[in-house]
Formats: C-alpha cells, structure tokens, sequence
C-alpha cells in the first residue's frame, strides 16, 4: 500500500513538473567555437524552442578540449530540464582517448533526440592511382605505411575514420593530423597527404572542380548530391559507417516528463519545411528519433569508437 502511494506520489510530481515546464530561460550549452556545424544546430533548436514556448533560449558555446570542457559542464548542470547540450560523435570517441574523462556519455546523460547526421566523404589527391575502396586497400597492403591520411586533429572524427579504415581493412595508412579539417584539406589539395576524410561541404567543391576524387561515402546509404559514388560498406568493407552526428541531451536524472517533451517538440522542430531546408544545405541527413533510440545508438557508437580509439598504433 505504501508503496502504491509512493508510486502516485512520484508520478503526481512528475506530471506537476511537466505542466508547468517550461517557465523560465533556458540553456544550451554547445562544446565547441561559434560559426560550427554543431553551433548552427545549436542556435537552430533554440530559436525554434523559444519561438515556441515564449521563453528565451541562450546558446552558451564553451568549446575546447575535443568538447570535454563543455559536456562535463552539461553533465555536471541540474537535471531540471532548463540546461541542455548538444552531443555530437567526439562525446562517444572521448572515452578511448582520455583517461578520467570527467563525465561518463552513456551514465551522465538523458539522451532527447538525434537530430541530424552529416556522412564524411573519403576524397583523395589525384595522384592517387586507387578509383575505389578495393583499389585502395590494395595500394595500401602494396605500399605498407607509405600513404597518408590528413585529419583535423588527433582524436577527431576524421582521424577515427581513417583508423577504422585501417581496422576494418587490415591496412596501415599513416595518420597526419592538421590544426582543423579545413587545414588538412589544404594539405590535401597541395599533395603533402594522400586523402582526407571530410564533410561533403568543404570538399564538394573540390570534387566538382576535379581537383580531388570522391572514391567512397561513409554513412549507410549513399549520398543524394552524389549518387554515382558507392558506399565504404557497398565497396567491400560491410558495417563501416563514419561521420558527424549531433543529437540533444540533457543531464542525467531530469524527469521522463521533460524528456518526452523536448523529444516531442524538437522533432516537430527537424520536421518543419525551413528546418529542412537549412539542414539540406549543409548536407545533414534529419534523423529525430526516441531517447530510447539515441540511448542504444550512443552505446553503440562509443563501444565502437573506444575499441577503434584503444587500438591506435602509439607514433
């Protein structure tokens, strides 16, 4: 009986809370620089929010640290459902690369909703004699750490999918990182590193000038903009899968009430024809699932990335 009681109790607070939320400001901390892919969906979510609900929606960028400084901050904040964060694929790399991680990605956070995915390109220099994934991975076992990847950063998500490359396939193709993927892209251009892993809106331009060739996509199906171009799985590597992702999650322990909400109304948000339109135009592929689902896929994506990460070879 006093359990029943509990029971109702718990579930009369929830519903109270849930009424009359939201009532106050809200926050959205994005762990990276302003003028980013993760701050332009940051910004997008929370004009449309405040739009919506009548309260304002400040955008508090606190970049650095591969987004450890701003998502251990998230993760840290009061699960009341008036601080959120935008996650992105560096929260499930961080773990195979950092020892304490301040935060835990699976355990700190109540997933809302994946909002959007941005598939990485594989381009290389046309110097390079491989036409597809079969052809490179046979260079590569020819010439044994000889090519070269260039990436924005150790630890980025450009680097990770040249080591799962390297995995998956059994190759080795020499890692070089660069101060930001728009660096390494000049390397590529330049011939100083044989292919990059990239977003298809800063490469784009280049494969359609010729000045770089397209052998391959990372994500699932192919990509709309260039359909001639196969898939890594397609090409002879079945479940590879790399890019960007970005998603909404709020701190550990904020009432299921909230979390419905946001879901319910931030996927109403990726659903709006304007929302579409700009995430068309920075080639992002809208996903907008359940908690549920971007709890399993966060758990997925970091068990992935912490192996990748754990099994880099130390230069």
């Amino acid at each position: 009986m006093r359990f029943c009681i509990a029971v109702m109790l718990a579930f009369s607070t929830a519903l109270a809370i849930a009424q009359n939320y939201p009532n106050k400001s809200l926050r959205i901390i994005v762990p990276n620089t302003p003028g980013g892919q993760t701050d332009l969906l940051g910004r997008m979510v929370g004009q449309k929010l405040a739009e919506k609900w009548g309260q304002s929606v400040i955008v508090d960028n606190r970049g650095g640290a591969n987004t450890i400084i701003g998502m251990t901050l998230a993760a840290k904040a009061a699960p009341d459902g008036y601080t959120l964060a935008v996650a992105s694929t560096s929260m499930a790399i961080n773990p195979g690369l950092v020892r304490d991680l301040p935060y835990d990605g699976v355990k700190d956070f109540s997933p809302i909703t994946n909002l959007a995915n941005i598939p990485f390109l594989l381009v290389v220099h046309p110097s390079v004699p491989a036409k597809s994934i079969k052809e490179l991975i046979a260079l590569a076992k020819a010439r044994p750490a000889q090519l070269t990847f260039g990436s924005g950063d150790n630890g980025s998500p450009s680097h990770l999918s040249g080591e799962l490359l390297n995995s998956m396939a059994g190759i080795k193709i020499v890692h070089v990182p660069y101060k930001g993927l728009g660096q390494s892209l000049i390397g590529l251009l330049s011939g100083q590193v044989d292919m990059v892993f990239a977003g298809p809106l800063i490469v784009l331009p280049h494969v359609s000038a010729g000045r770089l060739r397209a052998i391959a996509v990372g994500s699932s199906v192919r990509f709309p903009a260039m359909p001639a171009v196969p898939t890594v799985a397609e090409s002879g590597l079945p479940g590879y899968e790399s890019g960007i992702w970005f998603g909404i999650v709020a701190p550990a322990g904020t009432p299921v009430s909230i979390v419905a909400l946001l879901n319910k109304e931030i996927v109403n948000i990726l659903a709006q024809p304007d929302v579409k339109q700009r995430m068309e135009a920075i080639n992002a592929t809208i996903i907008g699932d359940t908690p549920e689902q971007f709890a399993n896929f966060i758990r997925s994506e970091t068990s992935k990335w912490t192996k990748i990460a754990k099994n880099i070879p130390k230069e």
